[in-house]
């Protein structure tokens, strides 16, 4: 991945991934980031909880999901050598176990000081988002070419 840099950035750039979430990725994030809220991580607890039974069981966390704009970020636009500034998220939708999110950005404006902002989204396989928002990223004003 070479990574954009600011002046080959254009509005209406778009990019985008999928990754279906797994219960290791839900472990591994509760390890890092300490929520170990039952919801995610006791499926007991989850099955006869309210959310749980109007979800049939644990989901991941909202964060888990919006951590993926970190990717379109840091790998795609503007990629190698980018700096994330901000992100707003709206979660509109559980996320379970086996379900397969594309992380989509659009670039909507380009700001003073290489900054970009972005219109981010992920989308579950059954076209239904999941997360969206805006994301202010700083483009590289030079990137090196990968060997």
């Amino acid at each position: 991945m070479r990574g954009k840099t600011y002046d080959e950035i254009q509005v209406g750039d778009k990019a985008g991934f999928s990754k279906t979430v797994t219960e290791s990725d839900i472990h591994s994030f509760s390890a890092m980031t300490a929520d170990f809220n039952p919801i995610h991580v006791d499926e007991v607890y989850a099955a006869t909880s309210s959310l749980g039974k109007k979800t049939g069981g644990r989901i991941a966390q909202g964060m888990l999901s919006a951590s993926l704009f970190s990717t379109l970020v840091g790998m795609y636009i503007p990629g190698k050598g980018a700096l994330y500034v901000s992100q707003s998220c709206n979660f509109r939708r559980p996320v379970k176990i086996g379900d397969t999110l594309r992380a989509e950005c659009e670039v909507m404006e380009k700001m003073e000081k290489s900054r970009i902002r972005m219109f981010t989204r992920c989308i579950n396989q059954r076209g239904e988002i999941v997360v969206e928002g805006e994301a202010v990223a700083i483009a590289a004003k030079y990137v090196e070419d990968t060997v």
